[in-house]
């Protein structure tokens, strides 16, 4: 024991050593906090660089509502005129007979043109909106996904861990058997064997693990260390679920493409005004002031004049341009009855497959599972005993095995259909 000048024992080596594997342990620790759905989606929307991306174009939207409701840019005109073009009386002087009579005219815009422009572009910006609220929907959905799949691996690894630690403890007291003599060596080769099934299950578990933290880094633009990023959340189901009325209606409602195509038929609408209004008449105001000392009447050098000019739209009357959105409005009151018909189809698909992973899941969790973890604790004990064969026991241990994967497998693919049918909906239904 080692002790300084002053008498007080000094820490050994091994004590610092365990001291800095705590604090590296600690930050780790730190550094991988779990987050839970609700973190990774705000994360989500606030970095994914194909959002951040969409909300460009409502910004564009916006940016052309003011370059619709622009006034036309007055003109402003100056001529000259009288300029000499030769001498007179041996006198040579270009300019000085040169007059400039500078005039403004301005396009006066009939029939609402400018107002319908704003109306006929505002709705362009509702539209862009509702498109970046459904392919939010549709990238939220994909996130979701990936962070079931993650909690799916992290779940099934859990089990691969727990029939390894199992299949430990079966060994360990089959080979104080064999040492017993109580089993054959050929048995107890066979049940080592076992063990490779075992662990390729568990690696298995761990690199698909990693490969959905991938995938869910790749959806949160993070360049975080797959080792320093873990997720959390209730791996579980909900016996309770919507109705399917209950959710048509919710998606009726909350349904972005639905919405953009109902905004779509608007549009149209306003577009076939606009092009109604173009086919009118715009007079055009023109005003000047000339100086011209030429007149016969010697006040009349300085004077003003105005006009007005206005297109006979005798050929043109904007006639196709008519024609063109009256047929548009009606194509797009077809795809908002296809859109709907989209809304209903992709509603029941889902729910009836939620539904489906609901009505296996209940057995499994009130019965095979129950089942399966007697049969294998039995034959065990059985096989222990020499009531049961070795085959018996590997067959319920293999039964065990895949039964319970079976059930998370299951939990997984109810979760993804509660995901598609959050996606149908337009909104979580299924929190």
């Amino acid at each position: 024991m080692m002790f300084s000048s002053a008498g007080r024992r000094e820490p050994s080596r091994g004590r610092i050593w365990r001291a800095v594997l705590v604090l590296a342990l600690a930050g780790g620790m730190a550094r991988s906090q779990a987050l839970s759905w609700e973190q990774v989606k705000e994360k989500f929307l606030a970095t994914n660089p194909t959002l951040l991306a969409a909300q460009s174009s409502i910004e564009e939207a916006r940016a052309a509502e003011i370059t619709a409701y622009l006034r036309p840019n007055p003109d402003f005109t100056l001529t000259a005129d009288g300029t000499q073009l030769a001498p007179h009386l041996g006198v040579y002087r270009p300019f000085a007979g040169t007059d400039l009579s500078p005039s403004v005219s301005y396009l006066h815009e009939r029939d609402h043109k400018r107002e319908l422009r704003r109306d006929s572009a505002r709705q362009s910006t509702a539209i862009a909106e509702s498109g970046y609220q459904d392919q939010a929907r549709t990238l939220l959905f994909a996130l979701r996904s990936a962070f079931v799949e993650t909690l799916q691996a992290k779940a099934v690894l859990e089990n691969a861990r727990q029939n390894l630690e199992y299949w430990d403890r079966e060994l360990e007291v089959n080979r104080q058997r064999f040492q017993a003599g109580d089993l054959a060596e050929v048995d107890l080769d066979r049940l080592e064997l076992q063990r490779v099934q075992f662990e390729s299950d568990y690696q298995n578990a761990l690199v698909n693990l990693r490969t959905s933290k991938i995938q869910l880094l790749m959806l949160l633009n993070s360049r975080t260390p797959v080792e320093n990023f873990d997720v959390t959340g209730a791996y579980e189901f909900r016996e309770q679920i919507p109705t399917l009325e209950q959710v048509r209606a919710i998606a009726l409602e909350a349904r972005p493409d639905l919405k953009s195509a109902v905004q779509n038929v608007e549009l149209a609408r306003l577009n076939h005004q606009l092009a109604v209004a173009n086919g009118s008449t715009d007079p055009t105001f023109s005003l000047w002031w000339t100086h011209n000392a030429s007149f016969n009447n010697p006040y009349d050098y300085n004077t003003i004049g105005g006009s007005v000019s206005i297109p006979l739209r005798i050929f043109d009357r904007n006639q196709g341009e008519k024609a063109r959105t009256e047929i548009d409005i009606g194509r797009n009151e077809r795809l908002r009855e296809a859109a709907q018909a989209q809304v209903f189809s992709d509603v029941d698909s889902a729910w009836v497959t939620l539904e489906s992973a609901l009505n296996l899941l209940k057995p499994y969790r009130d019965k095979y599972l129950k089942l399966a973890t007697t049969q294998r604790d039995k034959l065990s004990f059985s096989y222990q005993h020499g009531g049961a064969s070795l085959l018996d026991y590997l067959d319920a241990e293999k039964s065990y095995r895949d039964t319970r994967l079976a059930y998370l497998n299951l939990i997984g693919s109810y979760l993804t259909a509660a995901a598609q049918l959050n996606l149908a909906a337009g909104r979580e239904v299924i929190p």
